[in-house]
């Protein structure tokens, strides 16, 4: 029997994305590899300012989530791919181990070869409030629309809980600063929240670290389970932008690291759009938001869609007139990085399916003059390539298996190194826009 090249890449593609969503299926999972910044005699400090609460083998995170309650009998998550429309958050303890002391842990968070295994397991998952169920419940007056009162009462109660919980968690950090992580697809509750502890253990557990965990993973056949995962995330946009307009109102909130990964920096990226538009619109400034970084690893968008979401009234100068304006008020909105790799095995099979490049498999070659030229002036920008050497199966979750990868992301986020800074090791590939990180 022969083929055409077409099915044959067809099925190529297939069998990657199959592959692919095989990131998602694991009960345990070796923490990652040490981050280059702090391996060898001279590297920096792991874990110097760790309030003595967290000098333990587990980390304790705050989880936000619309995924239903898990209803299969045979599954031991909280939390399953099932949507719904209330946000639940809680606390969730991921462990490191096994059978580890601190003393020991962190002598393995330093090695580049460990001497002993460190494995992450899901521990204790606590839920402590969530919000009504959406479309909230309301009844037209004669003076317009009103909230029923017995939904508006628990939603000012899930507020409350959830400004309680967050207020412990900044005043035991050494940071005020809040690092949200946003899962790609085929991710479930558990491996979602292992991606965010060991990141979270490799940022020196100084911030308060928070998972936004939608709903993916349903398993099944591989192109129908793309495709429920693509819609789910779609329905968590709304969800997460009210979660970031929330995080950024809290009084005790100084500032906030968004990192997303794979079809994850869709939903992130869709949300901030909608928060940019409503911000704009109600005469305010983006720096309200108090974003200091918003980190895209392997995006998986289509690069002419991100392009008009990434900054979407820049190109509409209408809008100015909606708000009485001849310039756009611009102060600093954060820094967006963006790593890229077209060595990702998986994009290759997204972008077949969606007859687009994705922009997580971003080339200097595609960089325009004038995109060029754009960036240079709004300066909020960073492309950042990484090694083509794969780490992973797949070269998809570089962020966390690629140590030198992993030491950029803690440069940008813990010690808030620039392109160029000392001790952020990038080679300039169209500065100011693109760089790269060099193999080690």
């Amino acid at each position: 029997m022969t083929y055409s090249a077409a099915g044959r890449l067809a099925r190529f593609s297939v069998a990657l994305l199959s592959a692919s969503l095989l990131l998602g299926c694991a009960t345990e999972r070796a923490l990652m590899p040490t981050p280059t910044i702090y391996q060898g005699a001279n590297a920096d400090s792991v874990f110097n300012n760790v309030p003595s609460q967290r000098k333990q083998p587990a980390v304790n995170l705050l989880y936000i989530t619309d995924r239903a309650r898990e209803t299969d009998p045979e599954s031991d998550l909280p939390y399953g791919a099932g949507r719904s429309g209330e946000i639940a958050f809680g606390s969730a303890i991921v462990q490191m181990g096994p059978d580890l002391a601190w003393a020991d842990l962190e002598q393995q968070s330093r090695l580049g070869q460990r001497t002993e295994p460190v494995n992450l397991t899901l521990g204790e998952v606590t839920e402590i409030g969530r919000f009504p169920p959406t479309p909230y419940q309301v009844r037209v007056t004669d003076k317009g629309i009103e909230y029923d009162a017995g939904v508006l009462a628990k939603h000012e109660e899930a507020k409350q809980a959830l400004t309680a919980e967050f207020g412990q968690r900044l005043d035991a950090s050494p940071r005020k600063e809040v690092v949200l992580y946003v899962h790609g697809f085929n991710e479930t509750f558990e491996t979602a929240a292992f991606s965010i502890a060991e990141l979270c253990h490799f940022l020196g557990r100084e911030h308060v670290c928070t998972l936004f965990t939608w709903p993916a993973g349903i398993g099944g056949f591989m192109l129908t389970a793309y495709g429920y995962d693509r819609e789910s995330s779609e329905f968590g946009t709304f969800h997460l932008k009210k979660m970031i307009r929330f995080l950024a109102q809290l009084p005790k909130v100084e500032k906030i690291h968004l990192l997303a990964h794979s079809r994850g920096t869709d939903v992130l990226l869709s949300a901030l759009r909608e928060l940019t538009i409503e911000t704009y619109s109600s005469g305010r400034h983006l720096s309200i938001l108090k974003l200091e970084n918003v980190v895209f690893m392997a995006p998986d968008i289509d690069s002419e869609i991100a392009s008009q979401r990434i900054n979407p009234i820049s190109s509409d100068p209408d809008m100015f007139k909606a708000l009485s304006a001849d310039t756009l008020p611009f102060e600093d909105m954060g820094i967006f990085t963006v790593y890229t790799s077209p060595a990702d095995r998986a994009l290759l099979g997204s972008s077949f399916l969606f007859r687009s490049r994705r922009v997580g498999q971003f080339r200097a070659e595609d960089a325009s003059p004038e995109l060029i030229e754009f960036w240079k002036e709004i300066d909020m920008l960073d492309v950042i390539q990484v090694p083509p050497t794969r780490t992973d199966s797949h070269g998809h979750g570089y962020f966390t298996t690629n140590p030198v990868v992993s030491s950029d992301i803690v440069s940008l986020i813990r010690y808030g190194r620039k392109p160029g800074d000392p001790g952020r090791a990038l080679t300039p590939v169209k500065p100011p826009l693109i760089w790269k990180i060099e193999e080690k």
